[in-house]
Parts: C-alpha cells; structure tokens; sequence
C-alpha cells in the first residue's frame, strides 16, 4: 500500500469513527482540501498540493512533548534579544491558548513550565453548527484583558490561526506570538503577529 492510499484509508477510517473533516485535517496535519480530496477523489480534480507530517513517535510520549515544550520556550526567548532570560520573567504573557485538538497537550505543559494561566480555543472546523464559529472554553482561563501566546502543533495554510488571531483582539485579548512545531508556509507573522516554529517545511516542485 502505497503512502497515499494509507492517508486515504485513515481518513476514511476517522470519518468512519465519527470525526468532521476538520477534525480529520487535525489528525492528520493536512489542509481541509487535502482531507476534502482524500474522502472524495473526485474525477477530474488534482490532487492538492500539501505534506504530511506524521510526529507519532514524539507526540505519544509525555516526556518527548515536555521536551518540545521546552524547545519552543527556549525558541521564543532567544529569539527575543539573543540571550536565554529566565522562564519566569515576569514580562511572560499570563496565558497559554493551545487551539484543540493537537494544541492542547502542548500548550498545557507550557503553561506548567511557565506558571501561566491556560485556555483552549476550539476552531471554527470543528464546530457542529449550522454557522460554525470558533470560541474559548469556559472550563479553562479566559483571555480579555490579558497577552496571549497562541500554540498549536502545525500550521498549515495559516487560516486557523488567523482565526484565533481575530477572535482574540475581538474579546479584548492581546496575542503576542505563535508558537507551532511545523509551519508548512514559512510564516513571519499572521495578522501582525510573530510566528515562531521549531521546523519549516518546505514542499519544493
């Protein structure tokens, strides 16, 4: 079985289970498009352009993604003015949003290390409404009035994180960077905010 017609029986298989075609994008890293393809290969359509990015092999280890969180930490500090600060400086934006799903586990272990408030954004593709919207759990911290960084595990076309972006100034909150494993477009910043990645990656033609 060729590597495609693997991402097509598991997405079929998670359609199968349940999942929304944007729950499966997030299972599976890829664009909605690309998941939109894989469930219906219409004739006459090419298939779109994307990379899949299969992170298993760290994501279902606990203490491999604390290293990771660690990494992005360490990212955005260098990043910052060139010297490692302390993780506890008191500039640290009070809270983590980790967008849900893949989101989550990561930006729950920053919020530990860094001893910041967290909350979980639930995008607009996973919504079961007729008009879906994307919102801000009422079970974890809330975001008005406060700086924000923005975690997730991959960015793929950037229309997420967009989202979550304007979602966030519209609720008086102050996104002050993104922070993602793997970024497919080589994002500098989306809607005026800075996106730190640990890897980019690049599909070359």
């Amino acid at each position: 079985m060729s590597s495609l017609d693997e991402l097509i029986a598991k997405a079929r298989h998670l359609l199968d289970e349940g999942h929304s075609p944007g729950q499966i994008a997030d299972e599976l890293s890829l664009s909605i498009e690309t998941v939109t393809w894989l469930l219906t290969q219409q004739k006459g359509t090419t298939i779109p352009k994307d990379i899949h990015i299969d992170w298993t092999a760290v994501s279902s280890h606990v203490s491999l993604l604390e290293g990771l969180a660690t990494l992005l930490v360490k990212r955005y500090y260098l990043a910052a003015d060139g010297t490692q600060k302390s993780p506890r400086d008191a500039g640290f934006p009070a809270v983590i949003v980790g967008i849900a799903l893949s989101g989550i586990p990561i930006a729950t272990l920053i919020a530990s290390q860094e001893s910041s408030g967290l909350a979980i954004y639930y995008p607009a593709k996973t919504s079961l409404r007729e008009d879906p919207i994307g919102s801000i759990s009422g079970n974890f911290a809330q975001v008005s009035g406060e700086r924000c960084i923005i975690v997730d595990d991959v960015i793929t076309s950037g229309t997420t994180m967009r989202e979550v972006v304007r979602y966030l100034r519209n609720h008086q909150a102050d996104p002050v960077a993104i922070w993602v494993i793997f970024d497919k477009r080589g994002f500098r910043d989306i809607e005026g905010v800075p996106v730190f990645s640990l890897f980019t990656v690049s599909r070359i033609d």
